[in-house]
């Protein structure tokens, strides 16, 4: 991938189907959660997470029409769909689910709902999150991340990844450069996911909307 399709500048898409730990109970061995920090990493890339059938078509049908290389992580988990029907993909460009001032959670894929969920958790204590799905990890929207840092003042990250060189790794790139502020980066801790069903282990991880909850009141 690196010489052939990102030194080379071809025009070829790579779809990474199942990723995260979609293959749940077959182990950590088909447990994909170091793409995004792979593939980032790779200049020419870019790298999409969709998090919904709405989003993934129009992702899919973007990277089509655009020259160059892409990769496009598309999960075998079934999510409802979280943008409106008139939503329009745009490659580089986060989509602010909901608005909130008091902090950010930025996720993308299946998460998204999850995030939803866990602001509605927090509303219900009175505090408003900013949801942001972040599904172009590179490039990535860089406006989006300095504006939840500069108007909310927390941010709290979720992926179905390692926490090294991922979603959250990128996001905190951006803000310890231009904007500090206190962050929770949520995701698998630097080891191998164990076997269980794909729900069990988002779970395990506190990928859920009860984990995002809980990072996010130990930053407010």
């Amino acid at each position: 991938i690196k010489a052939d399709v990102a030194y080379s500048e071809t025009n070829v898409k790579l779809a990474g189907q199942s990723p995260g730990m979609a293959y749940g109970e077959l182990g950590p061995t088909h447990h994909s959660i170091e793409d995004f920090a792979w593939m980032r990493a790779l200049a020419n890339m870019t790298v999409i997470a969709p998090a919904d059938p709405l989003e993934t078509d129009q992702a899919v049908r973007a990277a089509a029409g655009t020259p160059g290389a892409f990769f496009l992580r598309i999960s075998r988990m079934g999510v409802p769909q979280v943008h409106a029907d008139d939503y329009s993909f745009e490659i580089g460009k986060a989509s602010k689910l909901r608005d909130g001032q008091d902090l950010t959670i930025i996720t993308n894929g299946v998460l998204v709902t999850r995030a939803l969920a866990a602001a509605e958790l927090l509303a219900q204590q009175g505090i408003q999150a900013r949801v942001l799905n972040m599904a172009t990890v590179r490039p990535l929207d860089i406006d989006a991340v300095l504006a939840a840092a500069t108007e909310t003042g927390r941010i709290v990250t979720a992926e179905e990844h390692t926490v090294y060189g991922g979603l959250g790794s990128a996001i905190a790139e951006v803000v310890v450069t231009h904007h500090p502020v206190p962050m929770r980066i949520l995701g698998v801790p630097g080891v191998f996911a164990p076997t269980g069903s794909a729900e069990w282990l988002l779970d395990h991880f506190g990928l859920n909307a009860e984990g995002m909850f809980k990072a996010a009141l130990e930053l407010i």
